[in-house]
């Protein structure tokens, strides 16, 4: 059996654009993409803790250093700049891997740079 499981996290992302007039999907420092291991037009979930709003899209990979974090095409209705986002990658693995897995969580601060690196999230974390 296989099982779908977090691999990848970026906890608490600040949305720095909304581009409405761009071929959908997301940009994100490519600095953020390499700490929690995700890729260039990888399916990604977002999920707006401002407003509920969950979507799918894919990964373009934005300016090293940059801190950007950008919705672009349909996907810039369901946020605003200032919006608080979380992005999850998943991975397809067996039963077995999935029991030693680790995903990788990394917990933003406002400017998009990573306060704090977790390979599991414990129970009751507030953050």
């Amino acid at each position: 059996m296989y099982r779908t499981m977090m691999a990848g996290k970026l906890h608490r992302a600040t949305v720095t654009e909304a581009n409405l007039n761009y071929v959908g999907s997301i940009t994100i420092d490519e600095d953020l993409l390499d700490a929690v291991g995700m890729l260039a037009n990888e399916k990604v979930q977002i999920v707006n803790n401002n407003n509920g709003a969950r979507l799918e899209t894919y990964i373009i990979p934005g300016k090293r250093g940059s801190g950007v974090i950008c919705l672009n095409g349909a996907a810039a209705r369901l946020v605003q700049e200032g919006d608080k986002v979380i992005i999850i990658s998943y991975q397809m693995m067996s039963d077995q891997e999935a029991k030693s897995h680790q995903p990788k969580v990394a917990v933003l601060d406002d400017q998009n740079k990573i306060e704090q690196m977790l390979g599991q999230e414990p129970a009751h974390t507030i953050l």
